[in-house]
């Protein structure tokens, strides 16, 4: 790489099952390169094709992976991810827009007690810091939304979408939604908060408005 290509920016989307990350990351990374910004769009688990096995032994509804499995798994596709593609696009100068990153391994696995014990944050910091040498994105988007505009959202999703972990009860969903409070209130200056209800062109607009505040203009 040449010595005066500057490093791109590493952008991730978070937040419970039916907030929109999706088609807000798609829609972000559009926008970037309409801009003239070049750009990566991936998601986790997966992004690389080691990631995408991993992510089909996750999600798939006949496993039954013990959270500190899960963590391991999540941890092991998340190294492969950051070592292939973001890694590298960053060094390139690319912008990274990522569809969950390890906030959602910190939400949905840490903090949950099981009959092996709660697997604490420091854990799956822990694995991140080994699979992925701590790389950690320079803005967080937490895409919130009402339970009912989110059940609104799963039912319009063609098929039967439920996986082994978007499958699983209620409460442990308040749970995942309150862990992602915990962590915006502890890292504020990079996790952001984005209202995610109403229309799709509304929650866009709100995360470009905290694009400016936050990112600023490239250069």
């Amino acid at each position: 790489m040449s010595q005066d290509v500057k490093r791109g920016r590493f952008i991730t989307l978070e937040g419970g099952e039916g907030a929109g990350k999706s088609t807000q990351a798609r829609l972000l990374a559009q926008a970037l390169a309409t801009r003239g910004i070049p750009v990566t769009l991936t998601r986790e688990p997966g992004g690389t094709r080691g990631a995408e096995a991993i992510r089909t032994l996750l999600l798939d509804p006949g496993q039954d992976w013990s959270p500190r499995v899960d963590a391991m798994l999540f941890a092991a596709a998340r190294g492969d991810h950051v070592a292939k593609l973001i890694e590298p696009a960053l060094a390139d100068g690319e912008w990274v827009v990522c569809d969950r990153y390890v906030d959602s391994s910190r939400a949905y696995q840490a903090g949950h007690s099981t009959v092996e014990g709660t697997l604490e944050d420091g854990d799956v910091m822990a694995l991140h810091g080994i699979g992925s040498q701590g790389l950690m994105p320079d803005i967080t988007f937490l895409l919130e939304a009402e339970s009912e505009a989110v059940q609104a959202r799963l039912l319009a999703r063609d098929g039967n979408d439920s996986d082994r972990i978007g499958g699983r009860d209620a409460a442990y969903h308040a749970t995942v939604a309150a862990r992602f409070r915990e962590l915006a209130a502890s890292d504020p200056g990079r996790i952001v908060r984005v209202d995610a209800s109403g229309s799709v062109e509304d929650v866009h607009a709100r995360i470009m408005q905290a694009m400016a505040a936050h990112v600023g203009e490239r250069g």
